[in-house]
């Protein structure tokens, strides 16, 4: 098909295509099939080849051997398109999810998205994610007017104690792969079984009944989670099952903030940040329809992808 010949939706195809008024003095279309709208008119026009491009999941050669031009005269459209960048300010209180996600070892995109609005309130490229540029962040959202009721993060080193004033959620996901970092997939101990499929609870648990659930397994496995061994060496001893202690001790440092959603019912507080984490994988997905993207346009993609809601 030559360029904006319309004889199909340029989206999906289909050939229940109708006019829907003009911009800037092209005809508009609309696609009655996939509800998408797109420009006309002899000339390429960059917008639409964004769509196409972005949320088409085309890529720049089939855009090219669509349109009957070459691949730089598409990479030369998109580069003008013009992409939306993040940023709303919401009208009523947010509960703020925090979490970065990397592209290789050298950057990352960090991303505070509201749960109720679902949308994007800042998106930043990072080289990586510490908690001081999280309190930047979260203080650019506050001189922006946002009210933040809540935030849910990861269990970072001191991202969980970072935010005084505000109700912080740790991921309960986030806590149960740490236990299983800890103690494996298939534990050799009883102790460690336990503790496993305790901690596998923990989303669909009360605060109340696994705060009595971990008592219990310490009542069961304390001497055990004590026991000391000795280096034959140097004569020193030391815990035999560090595993096993430390995903103890990271549920128990945890537990002031696995349940806070529970301690503010009113707030509707989300316990993971798996909404968050959804975006990501969809945002990468569609990535990879364009690999091979240099970083910059692959930023201007991921922006225009989280502009999008």
């Amino acid at each position: 098909m030559k360029a904006f010949e319309h004889k199909k939706c340029l989206f999906c195809g289909s050939k229940q295509v109708k006019k829907n008024g003009t911009r800037d003095g092209k005809q508009r279309y609309k696609c009655t099939a996939c509800n998408k709208r797109f420009s006309g008119g002899g000339r390429l026009d960059s917008d639409t080849l964004w769509q196409l491009y972005s949320d088409g999941k085309q890529t720049a050669a089939q855009l090219a051997e669509q349109h009957g031009c070459s691949l730089k005269t598409i990479r030369r459209h998109l580069a003008k398109a013009v992409t939306k960048a993040p940023g709303v300010t919401p009208q009523a209180a947010v509960n703020l999810i925090m979490d970065t996600t990397y592209f290789g070892r050298k950057w990352g995109v960090m991303v505070l998205y509201d749960a109720i609005s679902k949308r994007a309130l800042s998106v930043l490229e990072v080289k990586n994610e510490t908690i001081e540029r999280y309190r930047q962040e979260v203080a650019a959202l506050q001189e922006r007017g946002v009210v933040i009721q809540s935030i849910i993060c990861d269990g970072r080193s001191g991202l969980l104690q970072a935010f005084p004033d505000i109700p912080v959620q740790m991921c309960q996901f986030h806590q149960i792969k740490i236990i299983v970092r800890y103690l494996t997939k298939k534990p050799k101990s009883e102790a460690a079984r336990e503790l496993r499929a305790l901690a596998l609870t923990l989303t669909g648990s009360s605060k109340d009944r696994f705060i009595e659930g971990l008592h219990d397994w310490l009542m069961r496995h304390e001497a055990f989670l004590n026991e000391r061994s000795v280096n034959a060496e140097t004569g020193r001893s030391h815990y035999t099952h560090k595993k096993l202690r430390s995903a103890y001790h990271s549920l128990k440092r945890h537990l002031p903030w696995l349940f806070t959603f529970e301690d503010f019912p009113a707030l509707s507080i989300p316990n993971t940040t798996n909404l968050l984490e959804g975006k990501f994988g969809d945002m990468k997905r569609l990535l990879k329809c364009h690999h091979g993207l240099k970083k910059a346009n692959k930023i201007l993609f991921i922006n225009d992808y989280f502009a999008k809601g």
